[in-house]
């Protein structure tokens, strides 16, 4: 069974392995800083509650099958394009940065109950269930980037 955000046990891990993580952590793919990963994070967080407008990407990942093996199946390349709202903002620091991705899970949980929630930029509508599975392969992805 795929792990989903909204489960409490998974939630704990990400949690767990986000206090493992240093400033100066070093990655095994991309470009990002370990700050800047964060940043990353707690801005696609902020998407996923609506607060970050990303502008839609038209193509294939909108569309059965494609949709449903990305978000469920297939593994995630590494140094996949990402939209640019989401590494467009600097860094605040790095207990500021941990701090807010913390809370926007938070706030995310808190408001899973929600009957809307906001398209994804490449993945357009999405049901909650979609969302919860997405932001756990998401976090795990990065936090597998800087290796806890």
């Amino acid at each position: 069974m795929m792990k989903t955000f909204w489960e409490a046990e998974a939630r704990a891990e990400l949690q767990q392995r986000l206090e493992q993580l240093r400033h100066d952590s070093q990655r095994r793919w991309g470009k990002m800083s370990c700050d800047e990963m964060l940043t990353h994070l707690a801005d696609s967080c902020r998407m996923a509650l609506g607060e970050l407008p990303v502008k839609p990407k038209p193509g294939p990942f909108r569309y059965w099958p494609i949709r449903p093996l990305i978000i469920y199946k297939l593994p995630w390349p590494k140094g996949a394009p990402t939209a640019p709202e989401l590494i467009a903002r600097k860094p605040d620091g790095w207990d500021s940065e941990k701090a807010s991705l913390l809370a926007l899970m938070n706030r995310l949980v808190a408001e899973s109950g929600r009957e809307e929630w906001p398209e994804h930029p490449a993945f357009g509508r999405l049901s909650k269930k979609d969302w919860g599975v997405l932001v756990y392969r998401h976090v795990d992805h990065h936090f597998q980037q800087f290796g806890v």
